[in-house]
């Protein structure tokens, strides 16, 4: 084959590939080069003249002049008498340049040329799409579907292969073949010697800021900056913005007029609910915002945590709307502002609670942290729970729901103990000195002191109360001594309580019991040690 052929192959393999000039010049170079390595095993001493243009190549011989007994090298060095048949004027040192034929390499030869030269068209090819591809990275492509797989969809965009994995698209999506589909440039894959692969997406959240670039002008101009975007596609997002521009109010250039804008970008994604909102480089205020449509009354941070913490309490009524449907609203919150939020029901000043954490010796810590995660950190906040939505939200199992919600349902119901409603201030403790024997009505001491404590809770008017601390006369005459304050009596600075109405009705209850016989009274009196006695 002439070189004049070979060449005219290698332009129309250059011109099917929309090849320029100097790369082709480049790559026939190279391809020659190699051939005369394989033959020559260095191509040190040959010199490669190609001109495009006119569609011809000629490779020089260049080897220098040597005595005729010594050429070491043939490749390089030519024997003097050699040199002189070819002209009389070359002497010992000279150079001598002699052309190449194509043909002499023989066929197989060429054809290793044409395969050599295919392959690093496509090596060119490849590096160019990663090239150009990387640069596009973060950027919208519109591609043509061609091919549904199980787990990938194939886009076809000026003709180079665009793979959308499963993960990478929104949940309820249909492709047909042949149907245009926008998504972004997520990535370029690059593995030895196989093709570039380019993965797009179409659940990246900067899929979603490009689509505020594309439908609002104030974004693309850069007047309004998107600081972040949260999204579970298919599902909700949330996106904070700024304003660069007094003049400019950021959330409603991003909505629009009726909504204009923003709903291009909801049918886009499938219908998937955005809140557009603020952005402030206040922690605090952040978060406040991000818990929308909920209304936070306090936020206190942690930032000593990795990741750092925030505590939010929120009114009783808005505890489901601040964590949302199956958490999304605080799973997006936590993802927009970078702090792991528990939220936390607000406790109103009147109202008796009790910790979750206190039922830690009935309740699992795995548990406990289950119902702090949905914002059920008091015992009330579970209890407006059922048990299927208990279960739904915290992740639990139908039995241990039931469980807990009867856990703590049974606490409130047994209420606090004695010690602890002393401690409160509930009720008032009497110290009473029984007598040796049954009084003379036959009443015992014990007795007598309840008659004591049932008249004051009636609030006899025909007697007056002692004052504090002042002696009591017993049934049988003897004194006792009460240590609580008066009942008419305000509370004193030490915490002591007067006895409530509450504790009578208390009294009048245990009366209605079924009494004892005299005898059996009698014996209990006798038998009975002298103890401090608790009365309401």
């Amino acid at each position: 084959m002439r070189s004049e052929d070979l060449i005219s192959s290698f332009g129309e393999i250059a011109r099917s590939k929309d090849m320029d000039r100097d790369t082709l010049q480049i790559i026939v170079e190279d391809v020659f080069r190699a051939m005369l390595r394989k033959r020559y095993g260095s191509d040190e001493a040959f010199e490669i003249i190609f001109n495009p243009k006119q569609g011809d190549i000629q490779i020089l011989h260049i080897q220098e002049v040597v005595g005729d007994w010594e050429v070491e090298d043939p490749v390089t060095e030519i024997k003097e008498s050699e040199a002189k048949k070819i002209d009389d004027g070359f002497a010992v040192g000279d150079e001598v340049a002699g052309g190449l034929d194509v043909s002499e390499f023989g066929r197989r030869a060429v054809m290793t040329a044409r395969q050599t030269f295919r392959q690093r068209i496509r090596d060119i090819e490849k590096e160019q799409v990663y090239q150009e591809y990387t640069e596009l990275i973060g950027e919208i492509v519109v591609g043509e579907i061609y091919q549904v797989r199980r787990h990938e969809t194939l886009l076809m965009h000026e003709d180079t292969e665009l793979v959308l994995p499963r993960d990478e698209q929104i949940p309820g999506d249909h492709y047909r073949k042949g149907n245009m589909l926008r998504a972004v440039v997520k990535e370029v894959r690059r593995d030895a010697g196989s093709d570039p692969q380019v993965v797009a997406s179409r659940t990246s959240p900067v899929f979603m800021e490009r689509l505020f670039e594309v439908e609002v002008p104030e974004v693309h101009d850069g007047i309004v900056e998107i600081k972040k975007v949260a999204r579970i596609p298919g599902d909700r997002a949330k996106v904070a913005v700024e304003s660069h521009d007094e003049k400019v109010d950021p959330v409603g250039a991003c909505v629009g007029v009726k909504g204009v804008r923003i709903n291009a970008v909801v049918r886009e994604l499938s219908d998937e609910n955005i809140d557009v909102m603020q952005w402030s480089d206040d922690p605090q205020e952040l978060i406040a915002r991000a818990l929308s449509p909920a209304e936070p009354t306090n936020v206190s941070l942690n930032q000593d945590e990795d990741p750092p913490r925030a505590r939010v309490e929120v009114p009783a009524d808005e505890v489901s709307q601040a964590i949302g449907k199956r958490g999304v609203n605080i799973k997006l919150a936590s993802q927009l502002t970078g702090y792991e939020i528990d939220v936390y029901r607000e406790i109103p000043a009147d109202e008796e609670d009790i910790d979750i954490e206190q039922f830690g010796d009935e309740l699992t810590e795995e548990t406990i942290g289950k119902l702090k995660r949905i914002g059920c950190d008091t015992g009330k906040a579970v209890l407006e729970l059922s048990a299927d939505a208990l279960s739904r939200r915290a992740d639990l199992d139908r039995d241990t729901a039931e469980q807990v919600l009867e856990i703590i349902e049974t606490e409130f119901e047994k209420g606090p103990g004695i010690i602890e409603s002393i401690r409160q201030g509930r009720f008032t403790v009497e110290s009473v000195q029984a007598a040796e024997g049954a009084d003379t009505d036959g009443t015992t001491p014990s007795e007598a002191a309840t008659e004591s404590a049932d008249s004051k809770s009636r609030g006899d008017a025909d007697e007056e109360p002692p004052e504090t601390g002042a002696p009591a006369p017993d049934a049988d005459g003897e004194e006792t001594v009460v240590d609580g304050p008066a009942p008419n009596e305000p509370e004193q600075a030490d915490g002591d309580s007067e006895a409530t109405e509450e504790g009578s009705d208390e009294e009048v209850e245990e009366q209605d019991e079924i009494p004892q016989s005299p005898s059996e009274e009698q014996q209990e009196a006798e038998s009975t040690p002298e103890e401090p006695e608790v009365r309401s």
